[in-house]
């Protein structure tokens, strides 16, 4: 991180500059660099070796070491990421919303030589008895508890960033990301948005994930210019900041901007965005259609993962067809292929199995203490779990998950095809296809759906719809469950996980209320 910190510190001290705009109001940048100092004195004040000033340690003691932090979307997290890179060392960062069970399971894999964190946040993942050296008060009225062993940063083979993602395990794990890393993708996102120099942008989707904290704060301290941030999730006040503070880019989830969409109501208050990047979820082109209309902006659907950053996207001047229909174009220097079954690279329309290279490939995931490379295949590619089609320009579609499959009866049913069919019916606003447990069939098809204009849905509404649009009988969900909201994850993506839960319990409770009557 020291590469974008002494950038940022330079103009900085060429001309003071808003930094960060969040629920507290403005912060410039020399008040951040003030509250990093202070931070870094702290993080150093145990350590064997401290050096006198900011950045007089050589380049590569860590002098900080590990620092894991609780990122919030406020001011703290971008003078915590200056703090680290002042002095050498490896950010970790970590949401408020982490288990003890989870943030143990980190601990164990990161193994950090200090933690910056509020302290209710402190207390519940007792790093007191992880950490029993003396609390420190910084950022604020925060906590930071250090280690006084020698800090070794050469364990993470040169990464900066480590940030926790549950995958499809459920349990978190840690991805190490290099510096090159995290500015080859946030410099493609600048070039492929025509962001400037200076320009705002919006944080609305919780910092402590690799994308986020990639795409928002690393990419802000990159441009120079204002960070916008919302503490919790509110669609009015996202929208409205956004618009007052002159915002030209974000990143969300598409449940994010539908909702933004909702909230907008054809006012079309962010004219002024230049376009927002959605990924992260099932997306279907009319929805994300109607919420650009009604937000005056452009939306960009992307392909990425914590894994591999320099994904995919289009560009804002493509037409909605590639914007809102397909899933972008690999950046430049970034491979995207699709094999099939046999192991040969797909043809345009050809689905297959997903492998990615490129410049922002992780170095690996944290283990122990230290970077444990990633299995990659003997050219250098990731496989991604995805299933993938190219097209004859470039473009790529992705089809869904590998497993993303409800086995009902022995017959395989795509979930993503289904999501997709009912995602086009005018009345829902989001959709989840999920399994429910059966005692004959193993599974049968569930949907939870979220409708436009919060009235209910019917099974036999959704099933004529279905039948209009040609998706097969043997697929049609069995069950439909009107919700307020679907489940998310703590960075606001579909939750499926809970999203399967909640089908389960409802099914259950039908049946229960049956068997009673």
């Amino acid at each position: 991180m020291r590469q974008v910190v002494r950038e940022f510190q330079q103009q900085a001290d060429e001309a003071d500059f808003i930094a960060v705009i969040d629920d507290t109001g403005s912060h410039t940048a020399r008040e951040l660099l003030e509250e990093a100092v202070r931070l870094a004195e702290a993080l150093t004040a145990d350590a064997p070796d401290a050096p006198d000033g900011p950045g007089d340690g050589p380049a590569g003691d860590g002098s900080v070491g590990t620092v894991l932090v609780q990122a919030d979307n406020s001011w703290r997290t971008v003078a915590a990421t200056l703090a680290v890179g002042l002095r050498g060392g490896v950010l970790a960062v970590v949401n408020r919303h982490t288990t003890p069970a989870e943030f143990a399971a980190a601990w164990e894999d990161i193994r950090p030589d200090a933690v910056v964190a509020e302290p209710s946040a402190m207390d519940e993942w007792t790093v007191r008895t992880r950490l029993p050296g003396p609390a420190r008060t910084v950022l604020d009225g925060w906590t930071c508890r250090s280690a006084p062993h020698q800090r070794e940063v050469a364990r993470w083979s040169d990464g900066v960033l480590i940030g926790l993602t549950s995958g499809s395990t459920g349990r978190p794990k840690g991805v190490v990301q290099s510096e090159p890393s995290l500015r080859y993708a946030a410099t493609s996102t600048i070039a492929v948005n025509g962001l400037a120099p200076g320009d705002a942008v919006a944080a609305i989707v919780p910092l402590s994930s690799t994308a986020a904290y990639c795409f928002g704060v690393y990419l802000s301290l990159l441009l120079r210019g204002p960070l916008v941030l919302t503490g919790k999730w509110d669609r009015a006040v996202a929208l409205r900041r956004m618009a007052d503070t002159g915002v030209r880019w974000t990143m969300c989830v598409p449940t994010m901007a539908l909702q933004m969409g909702a909230e907008a109501a054809g006012s079309g208050i962010l004219r002024g965005v230049r376009s927002i990047t959605v990924g992260g979820g099932p997306m279907d082109r009319g929805a994300l259609a109607r919420a650009e209309r009604s937000l005056g902006t452009r939306i960009l659907r992307v392909f990425g993962m914590s894994e591999c950053l320099g994904h995919t996207s289009p560009s804002p001047d493509d037409p909605e067809e590639i914007r809102l229909g397909r899933d972008g174009r690999p950046f430049p220097g970034t491979d995207v292929r699709a094999l099939t079954p046999d192991g040969q690279v797909a043809g345009p329309g050809v689905t297959g199995r997903a492998q990615v290279r490129g410049p922002s490939l992780f170095l690996g995931y944290a283990r122990e203490g230290r970077t444990d490379p990633p299995a990659l295949t003997e050219d250098g590619y990731l496989p991604t779990g995805d299933l993938l089609m190219t097209h004859e320009d470039g473009t790529i579609s992705v089809m869904g998950r590998e497993k993303d499959i409800i086995i009902r009866g022995g017959r395989n049913i795509d979930i993503t095809e289904v999501e997709r069919a009912v995602a086009g019916h005018p009345r829902v606003a989001r959709a989840c296809v999920v399994p429910v447990p059966d005692d004959v069939l193993g599974e049968r098809v569930a949907l939870l759906v979220v409708a436009e204009d919060g009235s209910r849905i019917e099974l036999a509404e959704v099933i004529g719809h279905l039948e209009s649009v040609g998706l097969s009988k043997t697929k049609w969900p069995e069950y439909v469950y009107d919700v307020e909201e679907l489940p998310q994850t703590k960075v606001g993506k579909l939750d499926r996980r809970g999203a399967r839960d909640l089908a389960t319990d409802l099914r259950a409770r039908e049946t229960d209320r049956r068997g009673e009557a």
